[in-house]
């Protein structure tokens, strides 16, 4: 073998052994890099906590009275028949609410809004009421409602387009631009969306539409109104007349939302008032999603134990039914209905059947969350009655926001209280963070009318913004 051929050897001896080396300390320090912690670099993302600045509070009334078929050449039209006398105001120190006009569709008629905007970054707490009275040959009565801020959806239970009924549905758009709602009507063949039941109801407007004229012979209708573009407020104005006597008027406001527990405080019994027969009390009741069955207890109030046993109700969906809850002596109970399927309802009381009876729909309270404002229309001995279906004592305060009155009462769970109060009064309730359910009522020998209590608005929550 030549030196050269032995060098050549060597060379690519030397080489192959160098890159076994390379690669060997290669997987080494790749194997010693994956073994030993990195340096890391944690950078946390710049979030900003801000609360939303709170919207003007803004309360819509039902107005004035109306009436249907003055006219002997137009059948369907709408009248004015009596003014409704209204009540307002906020907290001590707080400025008061701005009154507005929605423009009607009906000569004469006025319908009232209430503006109270923000002050500090605060929500104004603003409350409202009005109450009518009429006395003519074809509408007799007394009604009460308050006023209340427009929802995108809302339920009126009452009322009927049998014979003897002339019952008005009025949508009020307070907003600033148009809404376009949507009536369904609960009836005998469930639900459906009758002609005319879609309606545009501008900016600023009231509009007032005949039941009958979207549901005729219904004995126990339910109405969801579904609004789209603005939130609206919904009355029912609904009225009797039997053997062309008047026997009553009543203006039935909204009801949020279905509940599994429906709780309606202060359904005042009254003495029968005229000849004939005695007052009638009945529940109307409706499960709009599914069957189920229902469990109706009649308390009095300031009495722990019913006045019977729970009586159940099979319910099937979608269908209304009334219940006459018997003969209950004059005083007033808190009327409880559950079930396991959210629901609404009201109960309908009157004063008689003879002449110059009235009548009126109590509708479900809903839970005081937070401190409350509430008013007092004009009318006969307002009450409120504060019923604590919850399993913890609460301690209720009602003060008149001048400062002219304070009350505060424990209520035990599962009990009720009632609070004398003075017409054309705003007050404030607080149960102190327990879940309570509160009612107004005015009652007399030939005036009948009752409104729940509404939840005041809780604080706006803050929310967390990563720019």
């Amino acid at each position: 073998m030549s030196d050269r051929r032995v060098f050549r050897w060597a060379t690519t001896g030397a080489r192959v052994l160098a890159g076994t080396l390379v690669a060997a300390a290669f997987v080494v320090a790749v194997t010693t890099a994956v073994a030993l912690p990195w340096p890391t670099l944690t950078r946390e993302p710049v979030a900003i906590t801000a609360t939303p600045a709170p919207e003007a509070s803004v309360l819509a009334c039902a107005g004035s009275l109306l009436a249907l078929g003055r006219d002997a050449a137009v059948a369907g039209a709408v009248a004015a028949a009596a003014p409704q006398d209204l009540t307002a105001g906020v907290r001590d120190g707080a400025p008061p609410p701005v009154e507005t006009q929605l423009q009607t569709s009906v000569p004469g008629a006025a319908a009232s809004v209430f503006t109270a905007e923000p002050r500090d970054r605060a929500r104004t707490d603003v409350a409202a009421t009005g109450s009518s009275t009429v006395t003519a040959d074809d509408l007799s009565g007394f009604a009460a409602s308050p006023c209340r801020p427009p929802l995108t959806e809302s339920w009126l239970v009452g009322g009927a387009t049998t014979t003897g009924s002339a019952d008005i549905v009025i949508i009020s758009n307070p907003g600033e631009v148009p809404a376009t709602v949507e009536l369904t009507v609960f009836g005998t063949a469930g639900p459906v969306v009758p002609p005319g039941g879609d309606i545009v109801v501008p900016a600023g407007t009231q509009q007032a539409l005949s039941l009958a004229g979207l549901a005729l012979g219904q004995d126990s209708p339910v109405i969801r109104v579904s609004a789209t573009g603005a939130p609206v407020t919904a009355v029912l104005q609904t009225s009797l007349t039997r053997t062309l006597l008047p026997g009553g008027v009543d203006q039935v406001g909204a009801i949020e939302k279905p509940e599994n527990d429906l709780v309606i405080p202060g359904v005042a019994v009254a003495p029968a008032e005229g000849p004939g027969t005695d007052a009638a009390t009945v529940l109307r009741v409706l499960a709009p999603s599914a069957d189920t069955t229902a469990h109706v207890t009649v308390t009095p109030t300031g009495v722990a134990e019913p006045v019977s046993a729970p009586i159940d109700l099979s319910l099937t969906a979608g269908m209304p039914l009334d219940l006459d809850l018997g003969g209950l002596d004059a005083r007033e109970y808190t009327v409880s209905v559950q079930a396991d399927v959210p629901l609404v309802g009201a109960v309908w009381q009157t004063t008689g059947f003879g002449a110059g009876a009235d009548f009126a729909w109590y509708t479900p309270a809903p839970e005081l969350a937070v401190a409350s404002l509430f008013a007092t229309p004009s009318g006969p001995s307002p009450a409120l009655t504060v019923a604590n279906p919850t399993g913890r004592e609460a301690q209720v305060t009602v003060d008149a926001v001048d400062g002219s009155s304070s009350t505060t009462v424990v209520v035990q769970p599962g009990q009720t209280t009632r609070f004398s109060l003075r017409p054309r009064t705003v007050y404030s309730i607080d149960a102190g963070g327990v879940g309570v359910r509160a009612g107004v009522s005015l009652t007399a020998g030939d005036a009948l009318a009752g409104f729940p209590v509404w939840s005041g608005d809780t604080a706006a929550t803050p929310i967390v913004v990563y720019p």
